[in-house]
Protein backbone atom coordinates (compact mmCIF):
# COMPACT_ATOMS: atom_id res chain seq x y z
CA UNK A 1 0.00 0.00 0.00
CA UNK A 2 1.38 3.43 -0.97
CA UNK A 3 1.43 5.48 2.86
CA UNK A 4 2.93 8.23 1.31
CA UNK A 5 -0.75 9.98 1.55
CA UNK A 6 -1.99 8.16 4.54
CA UNK A 7 -1.62 11.22 7.94
CA UNK A 8 -3.10 9.13 10.21
CA UNK A 9 -1.66 5.94 12.40
CA UNK A 10 -2.53 2.91 14.36
CA UNK A 11 -0.79 0.56 15.78
CA UNK A 12 -1.09 -2.86 16.51
CA UNK A 13 1.48 -3.71 19.64
CA UNK A 14 1.94 -7.07 20.57
CA UNK A 15 4.23 -8.34 23.77
CA UNK A 16 6.22 -11.38 23.12
CA UNK A 17 5.83 -12.67 26.91
CA UNK A 18 3.50 -15.19 25.25
CA UNK A 19 1.25 -16.32 22.79
CA UNK A 20 -1.61 -14.65 21.25
CA UNK A 21 -5.08 -15.48 22.15
CA UNK A 22 -9.03 -14.64 21.18
CA UNK A 23 -8.70 -11.73 23.29
CA UNK A 24 -5.64 -10.36 21.64
CA UNK A 25 -7.42 -10.75 17.99
CA UNK A 26 -10.96 -9.64 19.07
CA UNK A 27 -8.60 -5.81 20.21
CA UNK A 28 -6.22 -6.26 17.11
CA UNK A 29 -9.24 -6.58 14.95
CA UNK A 30 -10.89 -3.58 16.30
CA UNK A 31 -8.10 -1.67 16.08
CA UNK A 32 -6.95 -2.65 12.61
CA UNK A 33 -10.50 -1.84 11.02
CA UNK A 34 -10.15 1.62 13.11
CA UNK A 35 -7.41 2.44 11.00
CA UNK A 36 -7.83 0.89 8.15
CA UNK A 37 -12.00 2.06 8.03
CA UNK A 38 -10.19 5.48 7.71
CA UNK A 39 -7.88 5.28 5.79
CA UNK A 40 -5.32 5.57 8.07
CA UNK A 41 -1.54 3.63 8.26
CA UNK A 42 -1.11 0.65 10.84
CA UNK A 43 2.22 -0.13 12.38
CA UNK A 44 3.44 -2.97 13.80
CA UNK A 45 5.46 -2.63 17.15
CA UNK A 46 6.71 -5.16 19.52
CA UNK A 47 6.89 -4.18 22.52
CA UNK A 48 10.04 -6.37 24.08
CA UNK A 49 11.47 -4.12 26.33
CA UNK A 50 10.66 -6.67 29.20
CA UNK A 51 13.91 -9.12 28.82
CA UNK A 52 13.09 -11.25 31.92
CA UNK A 53 9.74 -12.60 30.68
CA UNK A 54 10.32 -12.28 26.46
CA UNK A 55 10.51 -15.98 25.39
CA UNK A 56 12.04 -17.18 22.44
CA UNK A 57 10.34 -17.52 19.25
CA UNK A 58 7.46 -15.24 20.64
CA UNK A 59 8.14 -12.16 18.30
CA UNK A 60 7.80 -14.43 14.93
CA UNK A 61 4.66 -16.30 16.29
CA UNK A 62 2.80 -13.12 16.54
CA UNK A 63 3.51 -12.07 13.36
CA UNK A 64 2.72 -15.66 11.50
CA UNK A 65 -0.93 -15.18 14.01
CA UNK A 66 -1.75 -12.01 12.75
CA UNK A 67 -1.09 -12.63 9.61
CA UNK A 68 -2.97 -15.64 9.65
CA UNK A 69 -5.68 -14.11 11.20
CA UNK A 70 -5.79 -11.47 8.10
CA UNK A 71 -4.72 -8.23 9.13
CA UNK A 72 -1.82 -6.78 7.54
CA UNK A 73 0.54 -3.76 7.98
CA UNK A 74 2.31 -0.96 6.45
CA UNK A 75 5.45 -1.00 8.61
CA UNK A 76 6.79 -3.31 10.66
CA UNK A 77 9.90 -5.37 11.97
CA UNK A 78 9.09 -7.85 9.02
CA UNK A 79 8.95 -5.19 6.03
CA UNK A 80 10.73 -2.65 7.47
CA UNK A 81 9.56 1.38 7.23
CA UNK A 82 10.50 4.66 7.91
CA UNK A 83 10.49 4.77 11.69
CA UNK A 84 12.63 1.27 12.14
CA UNK A 85 13.53 -0.48 14.29
CA UNK A 86 10.03 -1.70 14.91
CA UNK A 87 11.01 -3.75 18.03
CA UNK A 88 11.42 -1.50 21.41
CA UNK A 89 14.53 -3.34 22.54
CA UNK A 90 16.21 -1.80 19.85
CA UNK A 91 14.95 1.62 20.80
CA UNK A 92 16.92 2.28 23.89
CA UNK A 93 18.66 5.49 22.34
CA UNK A 94 15.49 7.44 21.89
CA UNK A 95 13.78 6.64 25.92
CA UNK A 96 16.78 7.74 27.06
CA UNK A 97 16.96 11.18 25.28
CA UNK A 98 13.50 11.69 26.46
CA UNK A 99 14.29 10.50 29.84
CA UNK A 100 17.26 12.69 29.70
CA UNK A 101 14.62 15.84 29.00
CA UNK A 102 12.39 15.06 32.26
CA UNK A 103 15.64 15.08 34.38
CA UNK A 104 16.29 18.76 33.09
CA UNK A 105 13.35 19.82 34.09
CA UNK A 106 13.40 17.69 37.37
CA UNK A 107 9.99 15.92 36.55
CA UNK A 108 11.88 12.70 37.54
CA UNK A 109 14.02 11.23 40.68
CA UNK A 110 15.78 8.48 41.68
CA UNK A 111 13.68 5.57 43.51
CA UNK A 112 15.51 2.80 45.63
CA UNK A 113 12.25 1.30 46.73
CA UNK A 114 11.54 -2.18 45.48
CA UNK A 115 8.17 -3.64 44.52
CA UNK A 116 7.45 -5.46 48.20
CA UNK A 117 8.97 -2.17 50.02
CA UNK A 118 6.13 -0.42 48.25
CA UNK A 119 3.51 -2.85 49.03
CA UNK A 120 4.97 -2.94 52.35
CA UNK A 121 4.48 0.48 52.77
CA UNK A 122 1.39 1.35 51.52
CA UNK A 123 -0.90 2.11 53.73
CA UNK A 124 -4.07 3.63 52.00
CA UNK A 125 -6.03 0.82 49.87
CA UNK A 126 -4.86 1.06 46.02
CA UNK A 127 -7.13 1.46 43.24
CA UNK A 128 -5.81 -0.78 40.94
CA UNK A 129 -4.76 -4.55 41.11
CA UNK A 130 -2.10 -3.99 39.48
CA UNK A 131 0.51 -2.32 41.85
CA UNK A 132 -0.08 -0.43 45.57
CA UNK A 133 0.09 3.18 45.42
CA UNK A 134 3.39 4.43 45.83
CA UNK A 135 3.69 6.25 48.88
CA UNK A 136 6.28 8.76 47.70
CA UNK A 137 9.23 7.76 50.48
CA UNK A 138 12.47 8.75 47.69
CA UNK A 139 10.39 11.45 46.40
CA UNK A 140 12.51 14.11 48.30
CA UNK A 141 15.59 13.13 46.02
CA UNK A 142 16.34 15.44 43.04
CA UNK A 143 18.59 14.48 39.92
CA UNK A 144 22.00 14.99 41.61
CA UNK A 145 21.37 11.99 44.19
CA UNK A 146 21.44 9.45 41.63
CA UNK A 147 25.01 10.26 40.95
CA UNK A 148 25.86 9.31 44.61
CA UNK A 149 23.49 6.98 44.41
CA UNK A 150 25.33 5.08 41.59
CA UNK A 151 28.84 5.58 43.65
CA UNK A 152 27.51 3.18 46.10
CA UNK A 153 26.53 1.10 43.68
CA UNK A 154 22.50 1.07 44.34
CA UNK A 155 20.38 0.03 42.08
CA UNK A 156 17.42 2.09 41.49
CA UNK A 157 14.59 3.67 39.08
CA UNK A 158 13.58 6.56 37.51
CA UNK A 159 9.93 7.74 38.91
CA UNK A 160 7.94 10.03 37.57
CA UNK A 161 6.54 13.24 39.68
CA UNK A 162 2.60 12.79 39.69
CA UNK A 163 0.93 16.05 41.37
CA UNK A 164 -2.87 15.80 42.73
CA UNK A 165 -5.33 16.72 39.67
CA UNK A 166 -7.64 14.83 37.47
CA UNK A 167 -6.50 14.34 33.83
CA UNK A 168 -9.10 14.40 31.53
CA UNK A 169 -9.48 12.80 28.10
CA UNK A 170 -12.42 11.67 26.16
CA UNK A 171 -12.18 8.31 25.27
CA UNK A 172 -13.28 7.05 21.93
CA UNK A 173 -15.67 4.15 23.45
CA UNK A 174 -15.90 4.75 26.64
CA UNK A 175 -16.28 9.10 26.31
CA UNK A 176 -15.54 11.75 29.03
CA UNK A 177 -13.32 10.07 31.66
CA UNK A 178 -11.52 11.47 34.02
CA UNK A 179 -8.40 10.29 36.47
CA UNK A 180 -6.29 11.63 38.97
CA UNK A 181 -3.21 9.17 38.85
CA UNK A 182 -1.76 10.32 41.79
CA UNK A 183 -4.50 8.07 43.35
CA UNK A 184 -4.04 5.21 40.84
CA UNK A 185 -0.33 4.16 41.05
CA UNK A 186 0.68 7.58 42.08
CA UNK A 187 4.38 8.44 40.89
CA UNK A 188 5.45 5.69 38.01
CA UNK A 189 8.32 4.08 36.43
CA UNK A 190 10.12 5.96 33.40
CA UNK A 191 13.34 4.33 33.27
CA UNK A 192 15.77 2.44 35.67
CA UNK A 193 19.41 2.62 36.38
CA UNK A 194 20.68 -0.03 34.75
CA UNK A 195 19.53 1.28 31.15
CA UNK A 196 16.17 -0.59 30.64
CA UNK A 197 13.03 1.56 29.38
CA UNK A 198 10.07 1.39 31.37
CA UNK A 199 6.86 0.33 29.34
CA UNK A 200 4.80 4.18 30.13
CA UNK A 201 7.80 6.26 28.62
CA UNK A 202 8.68 3.93 26.01
CA UNK A 203 5.05 3.51 24.26
CA UNK A 204 4.96 7.61 24.48
CA UNK A 205 7.76 7.68 22.99
CA UNK A 206 7.20 5.33 19.99
CA UNK A 207 3.29 6.57 19.58
CA UNK A 208 5.02 9.60 18.62
CA UNK A 209 7.85 8.69 16.98
CA UNK A 210 5.99 6.54 14.69
CA UNK A 211 2.86 8.97 14.06
CA UNK A 212 0.39 7.23 15.96
CA UNK A 213 -2.79 9.43 16.33
CA UNK A 214 -5.13 6.80 17.62
CA UNK A 215 -4.52 3.91 20.30
CA UNK A 216 -6.91 1.23 20.29
CA UNK A 217 -6.49 -1.12 23.09
CA UNK A 218 -8.24 -3.08 25.92
CA UNK A 219 -10.12 -1.16 28.38
CA UNK A 220 -7.99 -2.86 31.07
CA UNK A 221 -5.44 -0.42 30.26
CA UNK A 222 -7.82 2.32 30.96
CA UNK A 223 -5.44 3.33 34.19
CA UNK A 224 -2.44 3.88 32.26
CA UNK A 225 -3.45 6.84 29.50
CA UNK A 226 -3.28 9.66 32.56
CA UNK A 227 0.05 8.71 33.16
CA UNK A 228 1.05 8.73 29.61
CA UNK A 229 -1.05 11.81 28.91
CA UNK A 230 1.42 13.48 31.82
CA UNK A 231 4.30 12.50 30.32
CA UNK A 232 3.28 13.64 26.37
CA UNK A 233 2.52 17.26 28.27
CA UNK A 234 5.63 17.02 29.82
CA UNK A 235 7.93 16.32 26.48
CA UNK A 236 5.39 18.52 24.76
CA UNK A 237 4.32 16.18 22.20
CA UNK A 238 1.11 15.74 20.70
CA UNK A 239 -1.27 13.51 22.07
CA UNK A 240 -3.14 11.01 19.94
CA UNK A 241 -6.99 9.69 20.50
CA UNK A 242 -7.11 7.11 23.29
CA UNK A 243 -9.96 4.01 22.84
CA UNK A 244 -10.44 1.92 25.38
CA UNK A 245 -12.79 -1.51 24.60
CA UNK A 246 -14.07 -4.13 26.92
CA UNK A 247 -11.86 -7.46 27.09
CA UNK A 248 -12.52 -11.09 26.48
CA UNK A 249 -13.40 -13.66 28.83
CA UNK A 250 -13.96 -17.14 29.42
CA UNK A 251 -17.20 -18.70 30.17
CA UNK A 252 -16.54 -18.57 33.75
CA UNK A 253 -15.96 -14.70 33.61
CA UNK A 254 -12.33 -14.76 34.08
CA UNK A 255 -9.78 -12.37 32.46
CA UNK A 256 -8.08 -14.42 29.33
CA UNK A 257 -4.32 -15.60 29.82
CA UNK A 258 -1.54 -16.01 27.76
CA UNK A 259 -1.08 -19.52 29.68
CA UNK A 260 -3.96 -21.53 28.45
CA UNK A 261 -2.97 -22.87 25.26
CA UNK A 262 -6.66 -23.97 24.48
CA UNK A 263 -7.15 -20.41 23.12
CA UNK A 264 -4.21 -19.19 21.34
CA UNK A 265 -4.10 -18.19 18.07
CA UNK A 266 -1.64 -20.37 17.25
CA UNK A 267 -3.22 -23.60 18.51
CA UNK A 268 -6.01 -23.07 16.78
CA UNK A 269 -3.59 -22.80 13.18
CA UNK A 270 -1.95 -25.44 14.25
CA UNK A 271 -6.03 -27.19 14.34
CA UNK A 272 -6.27 -26.41 11.02
CA UNK A 273 -9.00 -24.55 12.02
CA UNK A 274 -10.03 -21.86 9.42
CA UNK A 275 -9.09 -17.94 10.45
CA UNK A 276 -12.70 -17.25 8.62
CA UNK A 277 -14.56 -18.62 11.24
CA UNK A 278 -12.86 -17.06 14.38
CA UNK A 279 -13.13 -13.76 12.35
CA UNK A 280 -16.64 -14.72 11.84
CA UNK A 281 -17.20 -15.27 15.49
CA UNK A 282 -15.23 -11.94 16.65
CA UNK A 283 -17.83 -10.32 14.42
CA UNK A 284 -20.81 -11.21 16.27
CA UNK A 285 -18.70 -11.28 19.68
CA UNK A 286 -18.42 -7.29 18.39
CA UNK A 287 -21.93 -7.03 17.45
CA UNK A 288 -21.65 -6.12 14.14
CA UNK A 289 -23.88 -9.18 12.78
CA UNK A 290 -26.62 -11.63 14.40
CA UNK A 291 -25.33 -14.01 11.27
CA UNK A 292 -22.45 -16.18 11.67
CA UNK A 293 -20.73 -15.90 8.04
CA UNK A 294 -17.04 -16.92 7.41
CA UNK A 295 -15.34 -13.88 6.94
CA UNK A 296 -11.61 -11.76 6.60
CA UNK A 297 -11.09 -8.74 8.31
CA UNK A 298 -11.73 -6.58 5.02
CA UNK A 299 -15.03 -7.90 4.55
CA UNK A 300 -15.39 -5.62 7.66
CA UNK A 301 -13.94 -2.56 6.14
CA UNK A 302 -17.45 -1.57 4.84
CA UNK A 303 -19.86 -3.42 6.54
CA UNK A 304 -19.41 -2.09 10.39
CA UNK A 305 -18.89 0.75 12.30
CA UNK A 306 -15.62 -0.55 14.36
CA UNK A 307 -16.12 0.79 17.62
CA UNK A 308 -20.16 -0.11 17.94
CA UNK A 309 -19.61 -2.84 20.53
CA UNK A 310 -21.32 -3.79 23.12
CA UNK A 311 -20.24 -1.90 26.86
CA UNK A 312 -19.72 -5.24 28.79
CA UNK A 313 -16.98 -7.81 28.33
CA UNK A 314 -17.66 -10.52 25.42
CA UNK A 315 -18.01 -14.05 27.11
CA UNK A 316 -16.83 -16.69 25.17
CA UNK A 317 -19.06 -19.79 24.90
CA UNK A 318 -18.73 -24.10 24.78
CA UNK A 319 -20.10 -23.99 21.58
CA UNK A 320 -17.81 -21.24 20.38
CA UNK A 321 -14.90 -23.55 21.52
CA UNK A 322 -16.55 -26.40 20.44
CA UNK A 323 -17.04 -25.19 16.43
CA UNK A 324 -13.55 -23.88 16.51
CA UNK A 325 -12.76 -27.16 17.78
CA UNK A 326 -11.23 -26.39 21.14
CA UNK A 327 -11.46 -28.60 23.61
Amino acid sequence: MDTQHLSGAGRLAPSPTGGLHLGHARTFLIAWLAARSQGDRVVLRVEDIDAGRVQVGMIEEAIFDLQWLGLDWDEGPDIGGPHAPYLQSRRPELYNEALDRLKSQELVYPCTCTRSDIARMASAPHLTDAEPLYPGTCRHRSVADASHLAAEGQLFAWRFRVNPGQISWVDGFQGPLSIDPSQVGGDFVVGRSTGEPAYQLAVVVDDEDMGITEVVRGDDLVSSTPRQILLYQALELPIPAFTHVPLVVDFEGNKLSKRNRAIKLSSLSAADVDPRRVVAWLALGCGWTNEFTLSDPCDWLNNCRPLDLPTTPWKLTPQMLRDLRVS
